[in-house]
Formats: structure tokens, C-alpha cells, sequence
């Protein structure tokens, strides 16, 4: 079952931590971000399988150095829910091959 997990962050550097955590503690695809208040507001959603999304979640909330505003978990998202979605990730690049300097 699919299902996605939103994580909300009040700064850019927290949400950018907390998706790393995300994505290193469990097999989550990173979806997409919102941005409020000039970055001062920052919602993380990924997706992934009820329990890896769980686990992605409960992780970055447990390691957050700001605070959680909020988190949740939905399982089974609507179809309309994912149109929200995808309509938030489609003013990103997100899933473009960036080009990383080796280290």
C-alpha cells in the first residue's frame, strides 16, 4: 500500500536535515516541498510503503533540531490528494539529473 508522509519544518536548513534523515532511515521517494513565509515554513512530503513512511517520518521528527510544526502519515492517499501533489511538485525540477562535483 502506498502512502505519503508530510513533515513540517518552521526553516529551510531543518526541512533540508530532516529530508536527508528521511530518505537515509527508510525507502522513501522524496516527492516534493512547499515553501511558505519566504522559507520560514517548510513542508516535506515523501511516499513510500505505509511503513517505511512511518518509519521515515517518526526518524526525522526524533532527530529534528528545530521544531515540528506538524507531521502526518496518510495511507492510501485519494486520487485527488496525489493531483494536489503533483501539482506542488510540477513547479519544482526536483526529478531532473542534477550534476553533483565529486567529492
Amino acid at each position: 500500500m502506498k502512502a505519503l508522509g508530510l513533515i513540517e519544518l518552521p526553516n529551510l536548513a531543518d526541512a533540508i536535515e530532516a529530508v536527508d534523515v528521511m530518505l537515509k532511515t527508510a525507502d522513501v521517494k522524496f516527492l516534493t516541498w512547499e515553501k511558505k513565509l519566504g522559507g520560514r515554513l517548510v513542508t516535506i512530503i515523501v511516499q513510500g510503503a505505509v511503513s517505511s513512511v512511518t518509519e521515515a517520518v517518526e526518524s526525522a521528527k526524533s532527530s529534528a533540531k528545530g521544531n515540528i510544526v506538524a507531521s502526518a502519515v496518510i495511507a492510501n492517499p485519494h486520487e485527488e490528494t496525489m493531483k494536489l501533489v503533483a501539482r506542488s511538485a510540477a513547479k519544482y525540477r526536483f526529478h531532473e539529473e542534477i550534476p553533483i562535483a565529486p567529492w
